[in-house]
Order: C-alpha cells, then sequence, then structure tokens
C-alpha cells in the first residue's frame, strides 16, 4: 500500500482546518450580504455576494469528505463499539452544550430584532429551554452546529459499514477507473441527479427530520471519504489531475460568477439555467479535487502550528456565530462605517475565538469535552504524585 494511505494525512489535517476558517469568514459575510441571516449590518448590501458565491458551493462538501475520511482512519484503530462511543461522546456533549449555552445570544438578537420579544434575555432563556413552542423558531437550537448534528449521524450510520470494509475491499475496476480523468467526472453524477431530483422538493432546512434532500448530497460527501479514503487509484488520480481540475474550477467560477449575478434574469426552468445548475455542482467538485491535489504536494507535512490549529479549530467553530452576532450587534448603534465595522466584526470575532480557546477552554479541564476536545493528559510530574 502507498505510503500515504498509511500514514496520518497533514495534508487532510490543513483542508480541515483551512475550511473551517473560511466558513467562519463566509458567516462574517453573512451579517453584511443581503440573503437572509438571523441579524443583519447597518450597512447590508451585495458588495460581498460574488466572493462568497464562488465560496459557497464547496466549503460544505469539502467539511464532509474530510469527516469520512477521518472516520475511515480512526474506525480502523477501534473495535466498532469503543469507536462509536468515543464518537458519540466527542460530538453529541458539544452539541447540547452549545445548543444550550453558546447558540441562545443568537436566537435572542434574532427574535429581538424580529420583535418577537422585548428585551432582557433571562426573561428569554427561560422560555428557550422550557421545550415550549413559543416562537416560530423551535427551541432549544443547533444554529450553526447542525453541521456537528449531521456529521454524527453519519458517523453513526457508517460503524456497520467501517466493520465491512475490514474485510471487503473496494473492487480493483474501481479504482483503475478512479485513477484516470474520470476522477473529475464520476463524484459528480449523483449530485447532479440530486439537484434536479430531491432539490426542487427538498429545500435545505437544516431539521435533520425532514431535510431529506440535505441529507442525501452530505451523507454521500462523508460516504465518498469513506470509502475513497485508502483508495491508491483515487488518490492517484487526484494526484494526476488535480491541475487540470483547477483549471476547470477556475473557469467554470469565472463563467458561472456573472451568470448567478444575474440568476433572477434567467426564465425559470430554462435550458440556460439547467445547464447552470449543473455547471455548479461540476465546479463543486474540481475545486474540492484541485484542493486535496494542491494539499497533497504543498501542505502534507507535520508541523507545531497545524498541531495546535487541528485542536483549536472545533471550539473556534462553535463559539464564531455568536461572537460575530454579538459584536455586530453591540457595534451597529455606533455606525463607524461599513468597512471600519467589517475590520471590527472580523477581529474582534477572531480574537473572541482565540483567546477564549487558548486561556479558558484549552486551560480548563472540565471545559474540554464540551468544546470537542480530549481530556487534557496529564503532565508525568502529576502523575507520579498521584501514584506516589
Amino acid at each position: 500500500m502507498n505510503a500515504l494511505l498509511s500514514t496520518r494525512r497533514y495534508d487532510l489535517d490543513w483542508l480541515r482546518v483551512i475550511a473551517f476558517g473560511l466558513l467562519i469568514f463566509y458567516h462574517v459575510g453573512m451579517y453584511y450580504v443581503t440573503w437572509g441571516w438571523h441579524v443583519k449590518s447597518p450597512y447590508e448590501g451585495d458588495f460581498l455576494e460574488p466572493a462568497m458565491m464562488l465560496l459557497n458551493p464547496w466549503r460544505l462538501p469539502l467539511l464532509f469528505v474530510i469527516s469520512g475520511v477521518a472516520v475511515r482512519y480512526a474506525g480502523e484503530k477501534m473495535a466498532a463499539g469503543p469507536f462509536a462511543w468515543s464518537r458519540f461522546k466527542r460530538l453529541m456533549i458539544p452539541l447540547l452544550f452549545g445548543s444550550f449555552f453558546i447558540v441562545p445570544p443568537q436566537t435572542y438578537f434574532e427574535l429581538l430584532r424580529g420583535g418577537a420579544i422585548e428585551p432582557g434575555y433571562w426573561d428569554f432563556y427561560k422560555l428557550y429551554v422550557d421545550f415550549g413552542r413559543h416562537w416560530e423558531i423551535a427551541t432549544p437550537t443547533y444554529n450553526h452546529l447542525w453541521y456537528v448534528m449531521y456529521a454524527l449521524i453519519y458517523t453513526m450510520l457508517a460503524i456497520p459499514l467501517l466493520v465491512i470494509m475490514r474485510y471487503v475491499k473496494m473492487p480493483a475496476f474501481v479504482g483503475r477507473l478512479f485513477s484516470t480523468p474520470l476522477v473529475l467526472l464520476l463524484p459528480v453524477l449523483p449530485f447532479v441527479l440530486y439537484r434536479f431530483t430531491l432539490d426542487p422538493q427538498y429545500p435545505e432546512t437544516h431539521d435533520f427530520m425532514k431535510d431529506w434532500a440535505a441529507h442525501a448530497r452530505y451523507g454521500s460527501w462523508f460516504l465518498l471519504g469513506l470509502l475513497c479514503a485508502k483508495s491508491e487509484g483515487f488518490w492517484q488520480g487526484i494526484r494526476k489531475y488535480w491541475r487540470y481540475s483547477l483549471g476547470l474550477a477556475v473557469a467554470s467560477g469565472v463563467i458561472l460568477t456573472p451568470v448567478w449575478l444575474n440568476w433572477d434574469s434567467l426564465t425559470v426552468d430554462s435550458a440556460a439555467m439547467q445547464v447552470a445548475r449543473t455547471a455548479r455542482v461540476a465546479y463543486m467538485w474540481w475545486v474540492i479535487a484541485a484542493l486535496f491535489g494542491a494539499a497533497e504536494r504543498y501542505l502534507n507535512q507535520p508541523s507545531a502550528k497545524l498541531t495546535y490549529l487541528t485542536e483549536a479549530i472545533f471550539p473556534y467553530y462553535i463559539l464564531h456565530q455568536t461572537l460575530i452576532v454579538v459584536v455586530g450587534v453591540v457595534l451597529a448603534p455606533y455606525m463607524v462605517g461599513a468597512v471600519p465595522e467589517f475590520l471590527l466584526v472580523t477581529t474582534g470575532t477572531a480574537a473572541g475565538c482565540v483567546l477564549l480557546h487558548e486561556y479558558v477552554i484549552r486551560r480548563v479541564s472540565f471545559l474540554r469535552p464540551f468544546f470537542g476536545l480530549k481530556p487534557k493528559k496529564a503532565s508525568p510530574v502529576t502523575l507520579a504524585r498521584h501514584t506516589a
């Protein structure tokens, strides 16, 4: 087996950090663009929308593919039962903690902005946690932590498949297909099918009980990572053709951007719209394939910075959206100007993530599991004291 498939994939660790980082900045952008979000800046406008349209198609699929790869690697190191329990604890504890203690300020300011409640956080919070249906938003809610819920669901569903894959290998002809230029086409096909069948019927809601189209898409990305994690043919194809994928991604992005910006001018369900929808799906995979290839080529090496960020990025993710909302709401009345406010919201969010993780979360042992971190290892000196 290729050494790349039997050692830690530092390139994918870097991509996970980068993907979560882009997700954080994407949500800063959501405070400013004209699309619906929890709260909005007084400087709402369309300036950031072209960049966000280029980022939107692939930012979450990339995370789910990497999650599938990570589950495949981790699942082979443990028996199925202990692995399932460890992943359940690792994801469910932050999900519950976040829903009850991190997310509520987002819901409070959203309802306050919409006139659904009167000022007074404690009065709001008592209603938020009583599981009653007081507003159009069902509470408690997980908001941006829906990714954690979906990753947990897919991981639990993957446990039997992990057991099977220990004994049944992927057919050799599949690896050979992926080692050809077809690696740039085959993964696209299921998502084109979803786009024209499930997507129109089931708009994405992040309600895990009803989000059938989203489950088909994100679950398939997760499954792709799970199945191809240790396929030499797949990674050989990525290695050989990622530069072509990069070229296709750039070309399709250049062509699609003006189409997206003038989407309302297209006739509903016209041939041009169907071509654009199909091209968007292909663009999604071409970006991911290009990132996989470039990361393997340039980022597949350990570093102290990567070790630190690999741990830190999940607490950053849990914290970031509440920080964006709170910082934005606090700054809004001062009308400091669009650019200064954007810089302050971005800097405040990043600083809050870094400082809370560095000086609180990672140092306070009992807090670590609530943010998805493993228990802190005792130092040799501490162990000696306890065993003396």
